[in-house]
């Protein structure tokens, strides 16, 4: 039954002025410490798992840890899928797909809540490690939109895995502990830096010059490889031996990437919002995974959550959104359903169709130290809920995905429902750029989808600042989608 309709019955309401405003006076004392306990829990991921593998290996633990099991050993199993199970699967440590199955037949539909774990960084090149005028230096590659000049003169750690030329693997992490050592890309002093300050901030520090200082001591003289001409690498090679077991080879068969070091903090006298590097996009992906965990009962519909790779240079590649991962993962459902052949196919793609999802992206907040490139009405504020966004894309709306208008009525009923603080907003004034997320990709299938996430400042920088109330709001919202949505209401035949 539509929104329209259940209001009908009840008779007319006088119409309420919609005020977008700070909601910390609507959060009931009781509720404040559940808010705390689950922002506190998320700054916890938020400073350990700073890799998208990282982020992989914590969910699928905490997964495993409340009962899921992975569909690949379901299926041995031979028995169909019941009610209240719990399944996963994973793609190259890197992207996971969770459910937990409802009451409802698969075909008529999915309930999705999915985000992303990967962030901008820095990633060592195959051949990183150089010396110059007796410093050892690791030559990097961006990932993902930053901006260059942030990185610079700030504290680094080094995490990833190297695999062996035997196969064998040594996890990375390295300048986390205080009693590590970090790692920094130096600055030009302000003496010197004339004609640099002359330039852009897109020029004055370019992508070839964010190179990592990782040392400067040369090898000891009763080390076996004390004839090396570069000292200083050399040295840094032993030590990275010692340490991890790997030769300079080894660097062609490993994921290493620079980012902030440091644990996520609590922000203000007040204490209401975190700084923490990689809210974009794991404030949603945490809040999404926490949802499904706690789903406590069977749902209607089969609830699942999706944490991709590869969002922030385009949803590519295996681990990406535009690859068959996900639409493999529900077909591996639907034949422990009990359906095969031509009849799974034809179940898959009505599943897929009437499915409903919440893209759980960040957004943009009003910032008062940049108004001018906020849209005045529809830009969301701090700490007024989270964000709904009908649509994203850049200026003409292009590359994105739009939300009708009985789908945003049916997510706005199920929020007030569960008491979901929430506004709308979209990325900035029309012509002042965009942004996308993984919705187009999961709309192309003809299900309903929305962007849904927690409004940040300082978006892509080293370290973003999220509201804490904003925060919680979409662990409740996540979860009140789960539970209560309603896929398959889109039209057959539209018009």
């Amino acid at each position: 039954m539509s929104p329209a309709r259940r209001t009908a019955r009840k008779g007319p309401e006088t119409p309420k002025p919609w005020v977008r405003e700070n909601a910390w006076p609507r959060i009931p004392k009781r509720e404040r410490a559940a808010m705390e306990a689950y922002c506190h829990g998320y700054m916890a991921f938020l400073s350990t798992a700073k890799t998208e593998r990282e982020a992989f290996d914590a969910a699928l633990a905490e997964a495993r840890r409340t009962g899921f099991v992975d569909l690949a050993d379901r299926a041995r199993t031979t028995a169909p899928l019941r009610p209240g199970d719990r399944v996963l699967r994973g793609c190259q440590g890197k992207t996971l797909f969770a459910a937990v199955i409802g009451k409802r037949s698969l075909e008529e539909g999915l309930c999705i809540v999915g985000g992303h774990t990967d962030v901008p960084r820095l990633d060592a090149k195959p051949c990183p490690l150089y010396q110059d005028s007796e410093l050892a230096l690791f030559d990097t590659h961006y990932y993902g939109g930053i901006k260059k000049y942030q990185w610079v003169a700030l504290p680094l750690a080094v995490h990833g895995i190297v695999v062996r030329r035997d196969g064998s693997t040594a996890p990375v992490v390295l300048g986390e502990d205080p009693r590590d050592p970090v790692f920094v890309i130096t600055d030009l002093l302000p003496h010197l830096g004339k004609d640099q300050a002359a330039k852009t901030l897109a020029e004055g520090i370019t992508g070839e010059n964010l190179n990592v200082l990782v040392g400067s001591w040369p090898v000891d003289k009763r080390a076996g490889n004390r004839d090396a001409k570069e000292k200083v690498k050399a040295n840094i090679l032993t030590l990275l031996h010692q340490r991890y077991g790997m030769a300079e080879e080894d660097f062609a068969s490993a994921d290493l990437e620079f980012v902030p070091a440091g644990p996520a903090r609590e922000v203000g006298f007040d204490r209401s919002m975190i700084l923490g590097y990689g809210h974009d996009d794991r404030v949603c992906a945490y809040a999404a995974l926490r949802a499904l965990l706690d789903l406590d009962e069977p749902p209607e519909h089969t609830a699942v959550v999706l944490l991709c790779d590869k969002e922030e240079i385009g949803s590519v590649g295996a681990t990406g959104m535009d690859s068959t991962f996900f639409e493999n993962s529900v077909a591996e459902m639907v034949a422990l359903e009990g359906q095969s052949g031509s009849t799974a196919d034809l179940a898959l793609r009505r599943c897929l169709e009437r499915s409903c999802m919440l893209s759980a992206d960040v957004n943009v907040l009003h910032d008062p130290n940049y108004p001018e490139v906020s849209s005045p009405n529809n830009t969301a504020r701090m700490n007024a809920g989270v964000v709904l966004a009908k649509y994203t894309g850049s200026r003409g709306k292009s590359h994105s995905s739009e939300a009708r208008a009985e789908f945003m009525a049916e997510v706005r009923q199920v929020f007030d429902e569960a008491g979901v603080i929430w506004q709308v907003g979209e990325l900035g004034k029309v012509d002042a750029g965009g942004g996308g997320t993984i919705a187009m990709f999961l709309a192309r299938y003809g299900m309903d989808v929305v962007d849904c996430g927690v409004g940040l400042l300082s978006m892509h920088a080293p370290w973003e600042v999220a509201g804490k109330l904003d925060t919680y709001m979409a662990y409740k919202a996540y979860r009140a989608f789960l539970r209560h949505a309603r896929p398959g209401t889109a039209p057959a035949n539209p018009g």
